[in-house]
């Protein structure tokens, strides 16, 4: 005869274990389609490659185009694949945060990360756990310390950093014979910000000064602003400023159009977000060193579907020499009028007018890079 209370506590048991069974890896971080829900990774189901951004930024919509692009044109849906961007809320601790929800996510199968911080332990740390779960992991425009941390990721893939910043500080060089500047970023210790900065004074030579140490904001805009702010009243000598990232432009050409000192001041920007092209088009931006995140994207989603399949021939061909894919700059000037030519600067680096570089943003239906 059986015992009804048993029976009956045979079947609680059987019901708690289901729901935690289907719960598992249900944790979900929050990406631009929404909170996406994790799924245990049995046959057939479909897993996520994910780009892990450094915060929010028109700038990254170019990157999310281009992944879009490569997750349709590799048909990654026939490889059991799904691309994702992620985007941090601008800090080391998110980035962290994001990477351990990952680790306990099992459709993960490959994530690419824009370090914030170069030397981040805990970063580093989360990148490491991924790997030796057998999750792919790369670093895309921002990369780790190379020389403490290159082991956490298998390669990075974006802009040389140090020639961008070459590139920025040869236009200023060649908009103004001298000059007294001040670089603006986002997060000093970025490895990309790092590179850009000493790359422009580089560029720019002797003639060059910084008025002061670059200026941080943590990614606040409004900090931003009155960083700009505050560096013109400190220093009346102060000619040129120096946008890093890609939101810096709209605080300095916002600034300099306030204070009415375009006249007497030279602007020089990293990136082309919308409201970057449209001061250039107002006269308020004299020069930009434009990066390449549409590409950024695309060879990103290419690179982890051919590590997730082990496809070597893909791997050796988009890395033939070391663990670095570098994805080109441009030059961009108002118009012919401009002072700065394209001999000025790399051969590798293609020279365009704006209308020249909105036509090749109307080719890819990008609004920015």
């Amino acid at each position: 005869m059986i015992d009804r209370r048993n029976w009956l506590a045979g079947c609680g048991a059987l019901v708690a274990g289901c729901m935690i069974f289907s719960g598992c890896g249900q944790g979900g971080s929050k990406t631009d389609a929404g909170n996406s829900q994790s799924s245990s990774s049995g046959s057939g189901e479909t897993r996520r490659v994910i780009i892990l951004t450094n915060g929010d930024d028109p700038f990254w919509d170019a990157m999310r185009a281009g992944m879009q692009d490569a997750e349709k044109e590799l048909d990654l849906a026939k490889a059991g694949l799904k691309a994702e961007l992620d985007k941090n809320d601008g800090t080391d601790k998110g980035q962290a945060d994001k990477l351990q929800q990952y680790a306990n996510q099992t459709d993960i199968a490959a994530v690419a990360i824009s370090v914030i911080d170069a030397k981040n332990v805990a970063v580093a740390e989360g990148m490491r756990k991924l790997q030796a779960q057998g999750i792919k992991v790369l670093t895309v425009d921002s990369d780790v310390d190379r020389e403490r941390s290159r082991d956490a990721r298998f390669a990075y893939l974006g802009t040389d950093n140090i020639e961008g910043g070459r590139e920025l500080g040869k236009a200023a060089k060649g908009l103004r014979p001298e000059g007294k500047y001040v670089c603006f970023v986002g997060h000093k210790s970025a490895a990309n910000a790092i590179e850009r900065i000493t790359g422009f004074a580089e560029g720019a030579g002797a003639e060059f000064a910084a008025a002061e140490d670059t200026l941080g904001d943590e990614m606040d805009l409004s900090v931003a602003d009155r960083n700009v702010r505050d560096a013109l009243e400190r220093h009346t000598d102060l000619n040129v400023l120096v946008g890093i990232w890609a939101y810096n432009a709209n605080a300095i050409a916002s600034t300099v159009k306030d204070r009415n000192v375009k006249d007497k001041t030279t602007v020089v920007v990293f990136d082309a977000a919308p409201k970057a092209i449209t001061h250039m088009e107002a006269g308020l931006i004299d020069a930009m060193v434009v990066q390449n995140p549409y590409q950024m994207g695309f060879d990103a989603t290419k690179l982890m579907k051919a590590m997730i399949e082990d496809d070597q021939t893909t791997i050796k061909a988009m890395l033939p020499d070391g663990d670095v894919i570098v994805t080109g700059l441009k030059v961009v000037v108002p118009d012919e009028s401009s002072p700065l030519k394209k001999d000025m600067f790399s051969a590798g680096t293609e020279f365009l007018t704006l209308k020249e570089f909105k036509a090749w943003l109307d080719s890819k239906h990008l609004a920015g890079s």
